[in-house]
């Protein structure tokens, strides 16, 4: 996952003691002064400071949002219970999975009632999934371990993504997604800039290496990646590209910017979720004129 590299790159290859150190001491900092703790924590990860005064990148301009724009709408449709009645509300719901069961905890869930395939999601942070196609290989009691660790935490405090914090955490249980093959769908990440969908973000060959590929709605690739990331195989335009822009265009009117993320599960577009911090705003796979391209893309409200 993209998160993951984020994540590594967050921990660094230090001793574990320095590691607790440091997020320890970013979050007490995060309590005196936002703006501090995401400069700090900006520049270990990237190694530059964010230009919040006058900011062009995009990593930059994004965490400008995530500071200075503050609207109730981006907890509730980076909630991922919650998105599904923002998409009822904004959208057209035929985008969406199956949605099987919500849990206010672990002990709620019945795993005899489960069914065999299956994604199990904790509502308020990225990469809290167990996604499965036969449940028999899980161990239940590490599963019920693990979730229940996932919701005890703040996942905002991690990487100072503060919208997740607003979010009441829960379980969701959706429809474990496929395509004909069997094979987990590509993933396709709309990028929408004040309102409107502007190039799309193709992850593709999870199982043998993650490979990112970044085109325009016209499918002409765009060189804003590093071409080490990039698939050596033909990347083609879903046959339900289209769909996916329209519904991307209607779910991120009320933002700035939003990335509306799919899965094409043989022709049918499927909603994965909205991000509004791709990889914590410090992203580092766009290269140096890709961080200043998608900022040109971005127009900043004024701050609320």
């Amino acid at each position: 996952m993209i998160k993951e590299r984020v994540k590594q790159t967050i921990k660094k290859p230090l001793s574990r003691a320095f590691n607790y150190t440091f997020n320890k001491n970013i979050r007490l900092l995060n309590q005196m002064s936002p703006v501090l703790a995401t400069k700090v924590l900006h520049r270990r990860v990237t190694r530059e400071f964010p230009n919040l005064d006058n900011p062009t990148k995009f990593n930059d301009k994004l965490q400008w949002l995530k500071l200075y724009w503050n609207n109730p709408l981006v907890a509730r449709s980076a909630d991922k219970y919650e998105m599904y009645n923002y998409v009822r509300e904004f959208g057209d719901p035929i985008v969406l999975n199956n949605l099987l069961a919500v849990y206010n905890n672990v002990d709620e869930i019945d795993w005899d009632l489960l069914p065999n395939k299956f994604a199990l999601k904790c509502t308020h942070g990225c990469g809290y999934n167990i996604v499965t196609k036969d449940k028999s290989e899980l161990d239940k009691n590490q599963v019920c371990k693990q979730l229940n660790e996932w919701m005890n935490e703040k996942f905002g405090k991690r990487s100072l993504e503060f919208h997740y914090d607003e979010i009441q955490p829960k379980i969701i249980l959706e429809k474990y997604i496929e395509n004909k093959a069997g094979l987990l769908p590509i993933d396709y990440k709309v990028y929408c800039f004040n309102g409107e969908p502007k190039l799309v973000l193709v992850c593709s060959e999870r199982e043998k290496g993650l490979k990112l590929d970044f085109f325009d709605l016209e499918w002409n690739r765009l060189n804003i990646g590093y071409k080490k990331d990039e698939s050596n195989n033909v990347v083609s335009k879903p046959s339900c590209f289209d769909d996916m822009v329209k519904h991307a265009r209607l779910l991120s009117k009320p933002f700035p910017f939003v990335r509306v993320d799919f899965y094409d599960k043989d022709g049918v577009a499927i909603l994965g979720e909205l991000t509004f911090t791709p990889a914590a705003n410090m992203a580092n796979y766009y290269n140096d004129y890709g961080q200043h391209y998608l900022g040109s893309l971005l127009t900043l409200p004024d701050k609320v």
